[in-house]
């Protein structure tokens, strides 16, 4: 190791560093650096400032976690994010690390993100002289027989040092004696001693001879390492062994058999006998290592492969082997044998992946990098060079680098999570050797959700059927929508649209749970007093931005049997349903004595009212016509009948649970002429009334038809302007036949029309042409009695409007029809 003196003049050499900036845009991957440090540098010492080198913002350092992602040895240094000083982390050993390789080059790769920048930092380690030379054996016996001519060279020991360039071994010197002089060889890079006779031994002067061998490196200081010589001198074998060749060279595949034959080296000697008997041995190795790959057979000279030999490790081997006779003293000489390792492709290519992160946002854009991909193989030429390809139907591709085997994993085109939510993206690494390896490597790839979808719901419009009278508080109705996306981008939230306008009035008596749509009335409706309203419900998620959508619920009141039937007529001043009716005694079987009228505020079979006889005085003299309310005789009178007749009616609706009420009918019998002078007053007392009601009715009517014009011109705008699937709404109509309209109920968007209530087996009919909204009662009455001209004109508008198919889109619009219509059956019944 270095001495004090010398680690300091190490640690002051660092100041003057010397670096190359080599610089190429392409892609994500910025830059490369090269720093050169000596070994040995004190722990801490800064290597070069490689932000300001590169001309990254060292403000933003820390935030763009710039730190060094990979490297064999990237252990050794680290980077400090608040100056981008890279420095030394660890005693750097360049004998550790690169052993005689020279250069000794460390690859560091250095990743900032947002956006991402791959940097490649190359660190050359300079070499110290802090390794003497060194024997691998303290002390060298040689034999030399006191015949050996002067001139006679034997080899020595070589020293070993790590160091390499010039301060490795760079000369050996040899004390002074009167014997021996020192002769050094160059093989290849290694210098070789030899010492040589000068002056001819005599073992009776001298049997031993002591040496000191020094080997010097080239240093500044230069350092040293000694080895003790002991010749002994012995008897005459005055002939070498020869080799067949000074240099034998061979080459051997990698891939070798352990115990495999390499090459045999062969050497002659011409002496006999024990002289000339030859052994084999290594001579003293450069390379220790050499003892734990190859074997030597001591008589024969076969070499064989021991270890297992690696092209990526070792490429050539050099081998010294010394030949030695028997005699006494025995002669050696050396020769070299070079093994050249041939590469096999034996190592697959390797895949490193420095992923930016796991999850890639759906809406990144095309060309975004996702990962880095580093290739490498240990193997040469074309068992080295790798092809990298991905898997088929994903939506990346790999880019490359313009550094060979660097490629940037990039979106290819736009990804949509809720199409597909993850990619296994295999890549794989093929080299070219014969045959090729390959190497794969699965990366999975999460697509992070955007909020990129609104919510949707199932139906749009919804129609929801609400029974009148429903308890307030209560839910009546849910609506639900679906989000595609995830977490708070798919969390809805429901609210109620509320405004002043006339189809979203209403929504101000309904609430919604803005959890779960469940929407709750806050008050009782009633269908006598509205059908039908419409809202709309917006639901929104709860991403950023929040996207919504929007429902519209149209809602249909149905109506309930909440209503009795109201008595028309008969009614008295003080609105009791009893009436006193005066007829002629001298009348035939079936005389109109009266017709009790009533109305009924629901609708459908809840509306449809029946007659009844509840009590009568004598049920051989009056008849009740069911459906109409008309009282007729069943016979003439007689004198034996009573002059008062009370008959008390019975008027009763057709819902689940009937409804009814009463009217009492007082009939007086008369004599003709009593009864033709009550006739005339009546017929006055009508008339008077009869002009009154023309009077309203004229006014009635001018106004119903200034309405039949303007819904005739809506009716043409809106045939011109919607296709002729538009769902007409007709005008409901009202038998006039004895009780009132019978009102309709209808779903929207369809042309079909339904009766509300039990299906009832009566007489009645569906008129063809009415659209089946219209239930017209047979008429009992018969041909012979007359109408009275308010109920004609009363039939005949009744008559116009519903031949003219009127379609009104406002229902405020037929709410008024009805309201005027019904007012006219009001006056024309009394």
């Amino acid at each position: 190791m270095v001495a004090g003196g010398q680690r300091r003049g190490t640690q002051c050499w660092w100041f003057a560093l010397s670096f190359s900036l080599m610089l190429s845009c392409v892609e994500r991957v910025s830059a490369q650096i090269k720093y050169s440090i000596p070994e040995e540098v004190k722990v801490g010492s800064a290597v070069g400032n490689v932000a300001k080198d590169l001309g990254l913002d060292i403000s933003s350092l820390e935030e763009r976690q710039f730190r060094i992602v990979s490297g064999a040895e990237d252990a050794q240094f680290i980077v400090n994010t608040r100056n981008g000083v890279l420095s030394v982390q660890e005693n750097i050993d360049r004998e550790e690390l690169c052993e005689s390789i020279s250069p000794c080059l460390i690859n560091l790769k250095m990743v900032a993100e947002n956006p991402m920048e791959i940097h490649y930092v190359e660190v050359e380690i300079i070499d110290v002289n802090d390794n003497s030379p060194s024997f691998q054996e303290e002390e060298s016996i040689l034999e030399i027989s006191e015949s050996t001519f002067p001139g006679k060279r034997f080899q020595l020991p070589a020293a070993h040092d790590p160091d390499v360039v010039t301060n490795t071994v760079r000369m050996y010197k040899l004390n002074h004696n009167d014997h021996f002089s020192l002769q050094i060889r160059e093989r290849g890079e290694d210098k070789i001693p030899f010492l040589v006779l000068q002056k001819s031994l005599d073992r009776e002067k001298e049997n031993e001879h002591k040496l000191i061998l020094t080997a010097v490196d080239g240093g500044n200081p230069p350092r040293s390492g000694t080895l003790n010589v002991t010749v002994i001198v012995l008897d005459s074998n005055d002939n070498n062994p020869t080799f067949s060749q000074e240099v034998y060279s061979v080459t051997i595949h990698e891939n070798v058999e352990v115990n495999k034959r390499v090459i045999t080296v062969n050497a002659t000697d011409l002496d006999e006998s024990s002289n000339g008997e030859i052994e084999y041995v290594f001579g003293g190795q450069l390379d220790r290592k050499i003892y734990e790959m190859f074997s030597l057979d001591k008589n024969t000279g076969e070499i064989r492969v021991k270890g297992k030999i690696d092209f990526e490790k070792v490429d050539v081997y050099k081998l010294d082997v010394h030949a030695t006779d028997k005699g006494q003293p025995p002669m050696s000489t050396d020769c070299r044998v070079i093994i050249k390792v041939l590469d096999v492709n034996d190592n697959k290519p390797d895949i490193e992946v420095t992923s930016l992160s796991k999850m890639v946002s759906e809406d990144s854009k095309p060309g975004t990098v996702v990962a880095l991909i580093s290739i490498t193989d240990q193997d040469a030429g074309l068992n080295g060079k790798v092809i990298c390809s991905l898997s088929d139907n994903v939506p990346f591709d790999l880019k490359p680098s313009f550094q060979e085997n660097m490629y940037s994993l990039v979106i290819k085109h736009k990804l949509d999570r809720e199409s597909v939510s993850h990619y296994d993206v295999t890549i794989t690494a093929t080299d070219c050797g014969v045959p090729p390896l390959s190497t794969s490597r699965t990366l999975r790839i999460d697509v992070s959700d955007v909020n990129d979808n609104a919510p949707q719901f199932a139906q749009n419009p919804v129609e929801l059927y609400l029974v009148e009278n429903n308890e307030p508080g209560k839910p009546i109705f849910s609506v639900s929508a679906s989000d595609k996306d995830l977490n708070e981008n798919a969390a809805l939230t429901y609210r109620i649209i509320r405004d002043e306008s006339s189809q979203q009035k209403n929504a101000v008596f309904l609430n919604i749970n803005s959890d779960n749509g469940q929407i709750t009335a806050l008050k009782s409706f009633d269908f006598e007093t509205l059908k039908t309203f419409q809202f709309q419900v917006v639901a929104s998620d709860s991403g950023t931005p929040s996207l919504s959508n929007n429902v519209t619920v149209n809602v249909f009141i149905l109506d309930q049997n909440d209503n009795a039937p109201a008595i028309l007529y008969p009614l008295n001043s003080n609105s009791s349903a009893q009436g006193v009716e005066e007829i002629p005694r001298n009348v035939n079987a079936g005389h109109l004595v009266t017709k009790v009228r009533a109305y009924d505020a629901d609708i459908g079979y809840n509306g449809w009212l029946l007659f009844s006889l509840q009590e009568v005085t004598d049920h051989s003299l009056f008849a009740l016509d069911r459906y109409t309310g008309q009282i007729r005789t069943l016979r003439s009178f007689t004198e034996t009948d009573e002059a008062e007749h009370k008959l008390v009616i019975l008027v009763k609706d057709n819902g689940n649970v009937s409804l009814s009420a009463t009217a009492t009918v007082i009939v007086k019998l008369v004599e003709p002429k009593e009864a033709f002078a009550a006739s005339d007053v009546k017929s006055t007392a009508k008339d008077d009334e009869d002009s009154n009601v023309i009077f309203y009715l004229m006014i009635t009517l001018g106004a119903v038809s200034v309405l039949f014009l303007v819904s005739i011109i809506v009716l043409i705008a809106m045939q011109c302007s919607k296709s002729t699937d538009y769902t007409s709404k007709y005008l409901p109509e009202t038998n006039y036949d004895g009780t009132l309209c019978h009102s309709i109920q209808y779903r929207s968007g369809e042309k079909r029309y339904m009766l509300v209530g039990p299906r009832m087996s009566i007489g009645s009919t569906i008129v063809p042409g009415s659209h089946a909204n219209t239930l017209v009662l047979p008429d009992r009455r018969r041909p012979s009695e007359e109408v009275g001209p308010l109920c004609d004109f009363k039939s005949s508008l009744r008559a116009v409007l519903s031949e003219s198919h009127v379609r009104l889109a406002n229902p405020a619009s037929l709410h008024s029809i009805n309201v005027i219509l019904t007012n006219i059956r009001i006056h024309c019944c009394n």
